[in-house]
């Protein structure tokens, strides 16, 4: 990963592949940020003058390219676009933050410097000339930084080279970046950085879980991947094998994955802290390939499908990232770890299973898996009594249709907790929007031959699902459900700091709620 360190020194004498600024969208035109006050100069104040020239307005995701200014040890100025620029209590374009110039957005700053993180691709040092003007700043533009250079090139190449962390095909990613303005002595800087790193580390090895093809990623090799991380981190780990899961009357997660010959796995991580107060279960849908089982997915439906796992991954990143960052809570992380095959064994529609609750499920349609896997896990969780639960799913096409590619549904049984679970999320940059859990929907859930069916009505199909899972809850827990079925996979092209496959959706979030958690400002 990119080596992240804080520099003094001034823009011109730094030794650098390249010096990246921020340029923001002001009324008038292109606004040079503040940062790039070194190489404004040097081009005589007119700067943002050559770079309109050149085409940049300072719009979101827009960079530019310049030749450094003469007496530059870098040869390249790289302007990133920041987006409208803020404007002051008068309405004037230029609010003051700590050190005198804009305070820019936390998101922007961290979108920015993916994007010149990604352009940098086979550079070896990088200088990052952008608005620091808080420990956050530092904070976002370190995640965009580390977010943003991320590859996953294990497959690509030979196989005498597959394996040694490198490229194959291709440049490999920023070797290191240096970020001026921030302050090597500074408690707040040095920590602002030692948090995303701990952050971006773990959500970067989810990406990876999303983006390893099924043939490799097994529930059984999830769960070894879990165990090794919990051993390293100080993480108790539990794994309940298919032997396991028959003697608990883990009906749920044994009937999705019966069709496999890769038998599934139900692993618990737990972090505690010795001063902690209050207890976090997070749960997450990992379906290491999804084909849809007996209710086989149609042509160019599964293609992607080894991403059904990603809330387990999100789970499991979260969980070691507040174990890296010492947090004052206990979080549990619980990942339901199947493979959803069609075969002589599967799960057939018109089956009834019999859940970890006691609770029977007509299974009606075997590509409603996950809430079936969820099911257990929760109500293991529940067993726990935590202060709150959230699970993480890509549960539904249904919520896809609703919020698009870029933004997860939130639900929860507590008006409040969904409110602070979406503010959250919105604060760490995540796109996210409250959905209800009408309660009318839940009668088409109603079967003649078992307690609940794992269908309802087709229209609001995600809000079905999210049903479906609070009847897996235990009395009086605060619980909440993130589907991610729509950021989990990029399909397009990268973004930001956002690349092309696995995303590492709602690791963030997660992360977020057990620093609120610990800090006590979370319900």
């Amino acid at each position: 990963m990119t080596a992240l360190t804080l520099s003094t020194a001034a823009a011109p004498g730094l030794r650098a592949d390249a010096i990246v600024i921020g340029v923001a969208k002001g009324a008038q035109g292109p606004v040079v940020a503040p940062g790039a006050e070194a190489v404004d100069k040097a081009y005589d104040g007119k700067l943002a003058g050559v770079l309109e020239t050149l085409g940049a307005s300072g719009a979101e995701g827009e960079l530019t390219k310049l030749p450094a200014p003469a007496g530059f040890k870098a040869p390249l100025v790289v302007a990133v676009g920041l987006g409208a620029q803020p404007a002051d209590k008068d309405g004037e374009d230029g609010e003051d933050g700590e050190d005198g110039g804009p305070g820019y957005d936390a998101e922007a700053l961290r979108k920015a410097a993916g994007v010149a993180a990604r352009a940098l691709t086979g550079s070896k040092k990088a200088a990052f000339a952008l608005p620091v003007d808080s420990p956050g700043a530092i904070g976002a533009i370190s995640e965009g930084i580390l977010l943003g250079a991320y590859s996953f090139d294990t497959y690509k190449g030979d196989a005498q080279n597959a394996g040694n962390g490198k490229a194959r095909n291709g440049k490999a990613p920023l070797a290191e970046a240096a970020l001026l303005g921030g302050k090597p002595r500074d408690a707040a800087h040095k920590g602002a950085v030692a948090r995303a790193v701990a952050v971006c580390e773990e959500l970067n090895r989810a990406r990876d879980l999303i983006n390893t093809p099924p043939n490799d990623l097994t529930p059984a090799s999830f769960a070894a991947i879990a165990q090794a991380a919990a051993k390293e981190h100080g993480i108790k780990v539990q794994v309940l094998d298919d032997k396991a899961l028959v003697k608990g009357g883990y009906g749920g997660i044994l009937g999705v994955g019966g069709g496999s010959a890769a038998t599934p796995r139900l692993v618990k991580l737990s972090y505690t802290h010795p001063k902690a107060e209050k207890h976090l279960a997070f749960v997450g849908k990992g379906i290491t390939y999804d084909s849809g089982g007996i209710s086989l997915k149609p042509a160019g439906h599964n293609e992607t499908m080894k991403c059904d796992m990603s809330g387990a991954a999100a789970v499991f990143a979260a969980v070691v990232a507040a174990a890296r960052l010492g947090l004052q809570v206990n979080v549990t992380g619980w990942l339901a770890l199947a493979e959803n095959m069609p075969s002589g064994s599967a799960v057939r529609p018109g089956d009834v299973l019999r859940m970890y609750s006691g609770k029977t499920v007509e299974v009606l349609n075997t590509d409603a898996e996950g809430r079936l896997v969820l099911g257990d896990a929760l109500w293991a969780a529940s067993q726990e009594n935590p202060d709150a639960i959230v699970d993480v799913a890509t549960l539904t096409g249904a919520m896809m249709l609703a919020l698009g590619s870029r933004t997860f549904g939130v639900m929860a049984n507590d008006d409040a907790f969904r409110s602070a679970v979406h503010e959250a999320a919105e604060e760490v940059g995540e796109p996210a929007w409250p959905m209800p859990l009408p309660e009318h929907l839940r009668k088409g859930m109603e079967s003649s031959v078992a307690d609940i069916a794992n269908m309802g009505e087709r229209m609001g199909g995600g809000l079905v699902a999210g049903l479906f899972l609070r009847e897996f809850v235990g009395e009086g827990i605060t619980w909440a459900h993130l589907d991610i079925a729509g950021p989990a996979f990029n399909e397009g092209g990268p973004f930001g700091y956002t690349p092309k496959g696995g995303t590492g959706s709602a690791v963030r979030t997660l992360v977020r709620l057990a620093e609120l958690t610990a800090a006590g400002d979370l319900g």
